[in-house]
């Protein structure tokens, strides 16, 4: 057989010892064959009267009396052979205590004093407890007493109205040999305080006639802790200039915002936390007059909205410290589209400028609203407002393109119903006009060559400015047939295209016009000159009459030579013209 591993011997009482140690492998021998084990004193020469017991392990447990120095050998034998192990001890150092039990408490709002029995009451113990923190956290609390059967322990520092679990242990104070078992496991909860730390509180003003509307919101803030079994809110209002009676409301645990109604003048909110004991201490907010609101109220209006960014941790915000405030708070919603939205907020320290908005229900696509107060003595003004997405996605719809105008060599597409406000998924930064012949691919002057999935090429052109929803392409030809599609784009992109406009164009009517003149008109003429040639003739080219078959030489004959020559006084004249007076002296 195999050496005995482990051997050693203990003590719970300081009247029996128990030995214990594992058996080694298995010989495979069995029955009366089978390993043999006795245990013996060397201090005293003899054999111990005990049977050995092996399960898992093997132990053997015995009277010592009086005695308190062993040296005790394990024999284990069989047939092939045997093995030894030995222990030598004093009983006084082998002391292992039973388990605590018979445990009760006595509890305050931060400490816990707990009670336990146990049987080793001639021994004098050092225990330790063990205290398990709702979140996990374990602490160790070590003490010691005398030989009382009866010990205890005050823990402190703990939170009021939790639940803690603890658990005791013990060992040997003078030699310690090792620890009892654990106790059972008491669970035990301390008592009820007031609540501790304040509310985190905020308001959203809006003009009513006669007044305004407060509408107020409230949060557990990180440090806040109910210290009770049920809690309640209670909310309350006073005039600050006249300091009349305030007004009260109450309100579950379940209620997070109320909405009251306040006039012009300026007020004093405050909220506080109740529970069984006592309130919590009050969180605060100045309402200042409707004056001063209503100015707030433009300047909220005239702020503009400033696009901003998403980051793998969150949607990133920043803004210009103004050394008259001593806090920012950012507001937000995390689901916009509903109504009441769920309204968030966070505070910022007078030193800080930026921040890192995240939420677990923030979610790509999806447009979310920023408000940065500045909040001082005074109470908080808008500071600046911010728009933006935890990642932007393609447009969700394609434009539709509501009017087309055509000509021969050009198309002009409009889609004013286009929307790119915050139903978008994304900023619309702009539009790509794609278009392609149907027969062949486009070359078009002044676009982009764009290729589909499919290696067709299409030409693309590209509009930057998100407001301008009306384009011409140009350079078309006549009596083509072309496809069109119009898509727009975001900081994720644009959707693949699938639906195509089909146009075709017309026939260039200016050329149409070129040939009529150009071969109609001289045809017509021509065939009308020569239906009326005579007449044409005529009035073009008359003939042109002899001289001598004119009646201007039907006169009496006077020649002078061979010239025929006209009498004045032959001839009566139409009219008399006159040069000048030399002329007529002459004639």
């Amino acid at each position: 057989p195999d050496t005995p591993k482990d051997f050693s011997c203990q003590t719970q009482d300081m009247r029996i010892v128990t030995c214990t140690w594992s058996q080694g492998g298995d010989t495979y021998l069995y029955a009366t064959y089978s390993p043999k084990y006795t245990l013996s004193d060397k201090s005293s020469q003899k054999m111990i009267l005990c049977t050995p017991s092996c399960s898992k392990q093997c132990s053997c447990s015995w009277n010592i009396g009086r005695q308190r120095i062993w040296n005790v050998t394990v024999t284990v034998e069989n047939q092939l052979g045997k093995k030894t192990a030995t222990d030598v001890f004093n009983v006084n150092h082998r002391i292992y205590p039973t388990a605590p039990f018979q445990m009760w408490e006595e509890c305050t709002e931060t400490e816990i004093t707990l009670h336990w029995n146990h049987r080793n009451s001639g021994i004098e113990l050092f225990c330790q407890t063990e205290v398990v923190h709702p979140d996990g956290k374990v602490e160790l609390h070590n003490s010691s007493d005398k030989h009382s059967p009866h010990r205890s322990i005050t823990v402190g520092g703990l939170q009021p109205y939790t639940e803690y679990t603890v658990r005791v242990r013990c060992g040997a104070a003078k030699h310690f040999w090792r620890w009892s078992e654990w106790s059972k496991v008491q669970t035990i909860r301390t008592e009820e305080a007031a609540p501790s730390g304040k509310l985190d509180i905020w308001r959203e003003i809006t003009p009513a006639r006669g007044g305004r509307n407060v509408t107020l919101f409230w949060k557990q803030a990180p440090g806040f802790r109910a210290n009770g079994r049920s809690i309640s809110y209670e909310v309350t209002w006073r005039k600050i200039e006249d300091g009349s009676r305030p007004e009260s409301i109450s309100f579950s645990s379940v209620y997070n915002s109320t909405r009251i109604f306040i006039d012009n003048h300026s007020y004093r909110i405050s909220i506080m936390a109740k529970n069984n004991v006592n309130f919590s201490f009050p969180s605060v907010l100045i309402i200042s007059k409707a004056t001063d609101n209503s100015m707030s109220i433009l300047s909220t209006e005239e702020l503009k909205e400033e696009q901003v960014n998403g980051t793998d941790d969150g949607i990133f915000i920043s803004w210009k410290p103004i050394r008259m405030y001593d806090s920012y708070i950012i507001t937000w919603c995390n689901f916009p589209k509903l109504q009441p939205c769920d309204l968030q907020w966070k505070r910022f320290g007078s030193n800080t400028s930026s921040a890192v908005i995240n939420s677990a229900t923030f979610v790509p696509g999806q447009r979310y609203n920023f408000h940065i107060y500045g909040s001082g003595a005074n109470g908080a003004s808008l500071l600046e407002k911010k728009t933006g997405y935890l990642r932007e996605l393609p447009p969700l719809h394609d434009p539709i393109v509501d009017r087309i105008e055509l000509t021969f060599n050009a198309v002009t597409l409009s889609w004013d119903s286009y929307l790119t406000n915050e139903s978008q998924s994304g900023f619309v930064k702009g539009y790509h006009v794609y278009v392609s012949p149907i027969q062949e691919n486009c070359s078009l002057k002044g676009s982009k060559k764009h290729i589909l999935s499919d290696d067709s090429e299409l030409c693309k052109y590209t509009i930057e400015n998100p407001e301008e929803k009306r384009y011409t392409v140009e350079h078309l030809m006549p009596n083509t047939k072309y496809k069109l599609a119009v898509k727009a784009y975001t900081g994720g992109g644009e959707t693949p295209i699938v639906n195509f406009i089909y146009i075709d164009t017309p026939y260039n009517l200016n050329l149409l016009y070129f040939l009529f003149l150009l071969v109609i008109v001289p045809t017509l003429v021509a065939a009308i000159c020569h239906w009326k040639k005579k007449w044409v003739k005529e009035c073009c080219c008359p003939a042109i009459p002899s001289p001598n078959k004119s009646k201007v030489l039907s006169f009496k004959e006077f020649k002078i030579g061979s010239e025929k020559v006209l009498k004045i006084s032959d001839c009566i004249p139409d009219m008399l013209a006159m040069d000048n007076k030399a002329e007529v002296q002459k004639l």
